[in-house]
């Protein structure tokens, strides 16, 4: 983070190129400075070793064991027909388990030479099953020799890094690289403040690199992690601070609703009294509008929870208020169906200016890439002259031609779809910056909101509207129970001769073109594809579906077709919906109650949660089969047990963080940039991140130029280079 010119220094000058090269192309690493902050995952000790009862599947893993046997083979292949093929099968062990290693042809002779038994080494590769035993295929691997008793003492006792690694450059080869540009660890400057440090009781940051990457003792390691996770939480948060504090000095229009206005006629109107969760959180929302600074809050509640209609009364509030409202959502699909159930919501109260409609009407309008000319033409002089007070649309929305009378509130449905910069362009239609609300249905544990969305207020929709239904959730284990599929499709069936509708899912369109060059890697040879949406349709139309209307729906079909697709299925024209993820958000259909997603190990925790909430929104209860051929002991149905086991979106948010780690919460995960956080644990850290937010917010409020600090500053700038300080001013 600490960008001085020691640290700046480019890798290629100090490595070399061809290192450089991998270091930037796979763990985007450019500088010393960048080395120096790719800390090790974790420690041997090469007394005790990594234990081979645990090793992950498919995962790359550096393993220190000894050679138990090694023996060599010889086959028939069709490259050496006469059996001279050669395979090399080494078996290794560290006392908690045994590993089978093999080479294959030329690559034999020298781990033959080497691999002798008792020899010790490090071994690096991808741990894969074949015939029902893990192994690595061609492993890389670094003996390890102690010269005489008492260097086998120290080699013994010392802590060997194990870095995040890729297949082209091994954990011990980074190891090496980092002991090169360790001397410039002593100038790293400081970016924490020095009455922070000393009251916490942290060690210098000089002192910390050099502890986490050269640790004599675990306390060292402990010394440096505790110091590494404060620089990161506290450097955000200052960031973050910032921002509040830039937002706070920004002016905005107050918006009060009419007492006796569209609101009120609103909730006049309504069949169903609010939950206390939806009058709670509407009266912190009413309470952000009425200042004369914009709004800035997200809104998260699980699926289901009503946060739309939180949402719309807020937007009719604004409108009571003279101004006008935009909803944009992620897809055209969504938008229009946004637009149907906020005008079959609001009745004649949507229809201002049209016979029929009620005096406090106003006019919503939607807007999408794909609409007509003429329609696309009224619905912008709609907008332009005001007589629309409600807008959704997609990021159509955004675009230059798309005037308004007087934007006051801006609602953003399901944040991660969308992009900061659209967000950005949509506030600046407003004469005066207008309030926002993001609303997502992605459920966020509090340090993530305090990260990710440490610059907008939270409010938490917890409660389900009354007369949901529970949603029984099951993992169907295809490969060990071929039958429990077989029953899947029955139990489809089933509900299809109730009188409801069904979901199948798949990972994969199947329409995508293969490149006959590409040969699939040989971990993934195996591997077969995921499912596909063509081809699990077919086969359902010919086998267990048989007789069933089905249709498919997904990203690639022309709009006019998703929507007809779509609304033949809330009709009730269509049995089951054979889709990809496209129906993940916002699709409501009451009638359909079972949904079975094929390959369920493809998709991730929170993907899962949402999927499933597409199912029991109506009087009857919901099924959710997760079909899988995962091995029983897999990190992957571990996964889908989780899901099966809870419908709690927050403890599930907790387990799939927990799983891929935070990835990096500054946004920067989709533009595929490195991680900003890399000893911060969102979930074990709460405590550091909430004193951190602390310490930051007092600062910032005292000295928000922070100009007696040229260290934060230097931090800041490079955890804030351009596009995240953009991500943050868009955010």
């Amino acid at each position: 983070m600490d960008l001085v010119p020691a640290l700046e220094e480019p890798l290629k000058k100090v490595l070399g190129p061809a290192t450089a090269k991998v270091m930037a192309e796979h763990l985007g690493l450019h500088t010393v400075g960048d080395l120096l902050h790719h800390y090790p995952r974790r420690y041997e000790e090469r007394g005790q070793l990594t234990h081979l009862a645990d090793l992950p599947m498919d995962e790359h893993v550096t393993v220190v064991a000894q050679v138990a046997d090694a023996r060599l083979h010889a086959f028939a292949s069709a490259k050496a027909p006469r059996g001279k093929g050669q395979r090399l099968e080494v078996t290794i062990t560290d006392g908690s388990g045994r590993l089978q290693l093999v080479f294959f042809g030329n690559g034999v002779h020298k781990p033959h030479k080497e691999l002798l038994p008792g020899t010790r080494a490090m071994f690096a590769g991808k741990v894969s099953v074949f015939n029902r035993r893990l192994q690595l295929a061609h492993p890389a691997y670094e003996l390890l020799r102690g010269d005489g008793e008492e260097a086998v003492e120290t080699w013994a006792g010392s802590l060997i890094p194990i870095y995040p690694a890729t297949a082209k450059l091994e954990s011990w080869k980074i190891g090496k690289a980092v002991q090169t540009v360790l001397p410039s660890a002593q100038e790293a400057v400081d970016p924490l403040p020095e009455t922070l440090r000393a009251g916490r009781g942290l060690v210098a940051l000089p002192e910390a690199l050099l502890k986490i990457h050269r640790p004599h003792t675990k306390a060292d390691i402990e010394d440096a992690r505790s110091r590494l996770k404060w620089d990161e939480a506290f450097v955000l948060q200052v960031a973050l601070a910032r921002r509040r504090h830039a937002d706070a000095q920004l002016p905005a229009v107050a918006r009060r609703p009419r007492p006796d206005g569209l609101l009120t006629a609103f909730d006049a109107r309504l069949p169903f009294t609010l939950t206390e969760g939806q009058q709670k959180v509407s009266k912190e929302i009413f309470d952000d509008l009425a200042t004369e600074h914009p709004m800035h809050r997200l809104l998260q509640g699980e699926v289901g929870s009503g946060k739309t209609m939180v949402a719309l009364r807020a937007m009719l509030a604004v409108v009571d208020a003279g101004g006008q409202a935009a909803m944009l959502a992620p897809t055209e699909v969504l938008a229009q169906q946004h637009h149907r159930s906020v005008v079959e919501m609001m009745g004649e109260l949507a229809e201002g200016g049209m016979l029929g409609g009620a005096e406090q009407a106003t006019k919503v309008v939607l807007l999408t890439g794909s609409m007509g000319t003429a329609a696309r033409r009224q619905a912008l002089l709609d907008l332009v002259t005001g007589e629309a007070g409600i807008v959704i649309g997609t990021h159509a929305l955004i675009e230059d031609k798309v005037q308004f009378h007087d934007l006051g509130l801006v609602v953003v449905d399901e944040q991660h779809r969308f992009g900061v910069e659209q967000r950005d362009a949509l506030r600046g239609k407003g004469k005066q910056p207008p309030h926002l609300l993001v609303m997502t249905a992605t459920p966020i544990p509090r340090t993530v909101a305090m990260t990710v969305f440490g610059d907008l207020e939270t409010s938490v929709l917890d409660q389900l509207p009354a007369g949901r239904s529970p949603i029984a959730s099951h993992v169907v284990p295809a490969a060990d129970k071929p039958h429990f599929l077989a029953r899947a499709w029955e139990r489809v069936r089933e509900e299809v001769a109730n009188g409801h509708q069904a979901y199948v899912v798949c990972p994969r369109i199947g329409d995508e073109e293969v490149d006959p060059k590409k040969k699939p890697a040989a971990e993934d040879a195996e591997k077969r594809p995921p499912l596909a949406v063509l081809d699990v349709a077919g086969q359902l139309l010919k086998g267990p579906l048989q007789g069933l209307r089905v249709e498919v729906l997904h990203g690639r079909m022309a709009p006019d077709d998703k929507d007809a697709v779509m609304r033949r299925f809330a009709a009730g024209d269509t049995d089951v919906l054979v889709a990809t993820t496209v129906i993940e958000v916002g699709v409501n259909v009451p009638n359909a109650t079972a949904m079975v997603i094929m390959d369920a190990d493809r998709f991730g925790v929170s993907q899962l949660h949402q999927l499933r909430g597409r199912v029991g929104r109506g009087s009857a209860p919901g099924l959710c089969l997760l079909v899988t051929e995962m091995p029983e002991a897999s990190p992957a149905r571990q996964r889908l047990n989780a899901v099966a086991a809870t419908l709690d979106g927050f403890e599930l948010s907790r387990i799939d963080l927990e799983q891929r780690r935070e990835g990096d919460v500054l946004g920067q995960a989709q533009s595929g940039a490195r991680s900003s956080l890399r000893v911060l644990a969102v979930i074990e850290d709460e405590e550091i991140i909430a004193e951190a937010r602390e310490e930051a917010a007092a600062l910032v409020a005292k000295d928000p130029e922070l100009t007696g600090l040229p260290g934060l500053r230097t931090a800041l700038d490079a955890l804030l280079d351009e596009e995240r300080e953009q991500y943050l001013e868009k955010g």
